[in-house]
Formats: structure tokens, C-alpha cells, sequence
């Protein structure tokens, strides 16, 4: 089975020379400053590397997860942030919208958003519901003939800086948990209030909390159904679960190149590091770390564009093991290098703090193993 064609190495190709001319020179201010690169989001939108599921009509890349998977990896090698906020930006939102928008909000909001012109985020999590987002807060109520939207959200990837907003809310009582949510796709104005949030790693990716004080909304800024929101919810994080595994495979592998090169050049006891056999066992079982997520990314993708129904195991499945895998191949490659590798000189540091929220956001692994349990329930 070839999971990779040659149009996805084609894609490769443009995202890795992008990451090194583009993204690397802001890497480290970004994890740094928490700088929010906006010049250079623009830059991947004119290569349609921002919303690489988009179709071309709308400014997108026009292709499919195993092309959204593959960018995400090599934008992920130089900088986890930019990484997170474009998978953020193009699969949580931008997908989102091409799936489930009607053609107005398409027209309207996918080729400003695509080509990094608009911002936009995917307001889910609230400060008493992430894990479990069918207990979300937020309400939308009808008033008058319009909908009036309160609440607020909490670790919103791009809320900073958005200028449209995804956002789930209650249109019923909150005992009906999934069967009473809505999504409104909401332009920025006065009524959202939005506050940085400090975040230990994949800095600079805007991240926020957002209040909705009496946002007005009409029918037209429905997303989909009324109370029909829970089905696109949860697809859109399965198809984001496959995404962000290709962000974790990139920031794997980012840690991993700086380790062995640091390793082969370091010396002790009059001998390089990377001639003692711990070392050269402990990047065996990084790069084995690597291939295991390589592998189940580009499997999962396969699964989705082929419509295969057991993708929506799966995609659990590659999303508990690559989170966990990137956090032990960025501590291996932090002990590996030593007093250099927890300082801020070090690459590695930086990854591995990008690489902790991968194993709490779009998904916690404990929710992963709770979901892939309910699979073993119906008979696997």
C-alpha cells in the first residue's frame, strides 16, 4: 500500500522549503516573545500551505489530510507554535467551514482565511468544559427575531487575533447536553472581548480567552443546523485528531535532528557521545518513535480520503500514541543533551514544551483511551 503519492511529496517539498526561508527565522522570537507571526501566515496563504484542504477556488491548497498531514510535519520540524496555529486555523476552522458552511459564509469567509488575510479560530473549550464539551456554557438565545450569544471560551488557538470566530453554544437547556448545541460562525466586533493567554509551549500561536458579551446574531450566521451542532463538532476534531498527529510527528522529528547532530559532535571521556551505546540506543528509540507516528498519520489520512469507516477508530488511536510519543522522544532528546538541552540555546527544550499540549489539546489521552475503550465494548 503506498499511503504517500507523488502530489504529497510535492506538497512536502513547498512546505519544507517554506518552514526553513519563512518560518524558521521566527521560530524562536515566537516561542520567546509569544509572537504572533502574521507576515508569515500571509506568506503560507500565497502557497496555499494555510488551509491545504481549502479547495483551489476558494485560495486553499486543494488537497486532502495526507496533504494537510505532510505540511503540518514540516512546518512542525522548525516551530510546534506555527504548526499548532495553522492546523488551528486551516483544519479546526477552515475545514470546518468548507464542510459544513453554506455558500455565502464559504464565499465569504474561505478565501480572506486561506490566503491569511482573516484569522480564524475554532471556539470550543470553556474554563468548565473542555474534556467533556457537551457541557458547554455558552448560550445563544432567541430574541426578537435574532440570537443573542453569551459566554466565554478558554484556549482558543488564533482568539487573540481572529477575525472570525467558530463558536459552539447552547440553544437549549443544559440537560440536553449534545442534543441542544449550535455553531455560529461570528465576525469580530465590539461584543467579544478577548484576553492573551500565557501558555508554556507552542507560543506565539495567539492563544486566548474570549467573552461574548451579547453578541447579536441572525439565522444566516448559522453554521449548519440549529442544535445540529454536536455532529460537526465531533467530526471536525476526528478529522484534527489525524491533523494534529502531523504536528506532533514535525515536532518529534525537529528534536530528534538537533539531538543526533548534538550528540555527534559533543565530545567526553575523549570519545564523541554518539559512540556509547546508550546514546546510540536511546536515538534508536527516537527514530522507532518516529516511524511508529509516521506511520499511523499517514495511515489515519489514507483512512479518511478513502472513506474508510475505520477511521474513526483509528484517528483515537494515532492521537494517544503520537502525543505520547513526541513528549518521549523531546525528553530523550532534552537528557541527551544535557545542561545544553534545558537551556533556551536548545531546540529541544522548546520542543518539548510544545509537545506537552499534544497530549491535552483536541482531545486529553485519557479521553483517547475512553473513546478507543467504547470501540473494545462494541466487539473489537
Amino acid at each position: 500500500m503506498t499511503l504517500l503519492t507523488q502530489e504529497h511529496e510535492l506538497a512536502r517539498k513547498a512546505a519544507r522549503e517554506f518552514a526553513e526561508k519563512y518560518v524558521e527565522p521566527v521560530a524562536r522570537r515566537m516561542d520567546r516573545d509569544n509572537y504572533y507571526p502574521r507576515e508569515v501566515i500571509r506568506e503560507a496563504g500565497k502557497l496555499g500551505l494555510l488551509a491545504p484542504t481549502v479547495p483551489a477556488e476558494y485560495g486553499g491548497g486543494g488537497g486532502d489530510l495526507r496533504t494537510a498531514v505532510v505540511v503540518l510535519e514540516e512546518l512542525g520540524r522548525v516551530s510546534g507554535g506555527f504548526s499548532l496555529l495553522t492546523e488551528a486555523l486551516g483544519i479546526l476552522f477552515a475545514d470546518a467551514l468548507k464542510n459544513f458552511a453554506n455558500a455565502r459564509q464559504r464565499e465569504e469567509v474561505l478565501p480572506k482565511v486561506a490566503a491569511g488575510e482573516a484569522i480564524g479560530a475554532f471556539a470550543l473549550s470553556e474554563p468548565c468544559c473542555g474534556s467533556d464539551a457537551a457541557a458547554i456554557q455558552t448560550k445563544a438565545e432567541r430574541r426578537g427575531g435574532e440570537w443573542v450569544i453569551t459566554g466565554q471560551k478558554m484556549w482558543i488557538t488564533n482568539g487573540l487575533y481572529a477575525d472570525y470566530y467558530l463558536v459552539a453554544t447552547r440553544t437549549g437547556k443544559r440537560e440536553e447536553r449534545h442534543k441542544a448545541i449550535t455553531l455560529f460562525l461570528l465576525r469580530r466586533n465590539g461584543c467579544i472581548e478577548v484576553t492573551p493567554v500565557e501558555v508554556m509551549g507552542v507560543r506565539g500561536t495567539g492563544t486566548a480567552e474570549v467573552r461574548l458579551n451579547e453578541c447579536v446574531a441572525g439565522d444566516d450566521d448559522v453554521v449548519g443546523e440549529v442544535n445540529g451542532g454536536w455532529k460537526m463538532i465531533t467530526e471536525t476534531l476526528n478529522v484534527g485528531r489525524t491533523a494534529i498527529s502531523g504536528v506532533a510527528l514535525g515536532i518529534a522529528r525537529g528534536a530528534f535532528e538537533e539531538a543526533l547532530m548534538w550528540a555527534r559532535k559533543r565530545e567526553l571521556f575523549d570519545r564523541r557521545l554518539v559512540d556509547f551505546q546508550n546514546t546510540q540506543f536511546e536515538l534508536a528509540e527516537m527514530l522507532t518513535a518516529i516511524e511508529t507516528i509516521k506511520t499511523l498519520a499517514y495511515y489515519a489520512a489514507y483512512l479518511y480520503d478513502t472513506k474508510s469507516p475505520e477511521f474513526h477508530l483509528v484517528t483515537h488511536v494515532v492521537k494517544l500514541q503520537a502525543a505520547r510519543l513526541a513528549v518521549d522522544v523531546t525528553r530523550k532528546a532534552v537528557q541527551l543533551e544535557g545542561g545544553f538541552g534545558y537551556s533556551k540555546e536548545s531546540k529541544a527544550e522548546m520542543f518539548y514544551r510544545d509537545a506537552k499540549i499534544l497530549e491535552i489539546g483536541e482531545g486529553a489521552n485519557e479521553v483517547m483511551k475512553h473513546i478507543i475503550y467504547k470501540y473494545i465494548e462494541r466487539g473489537l
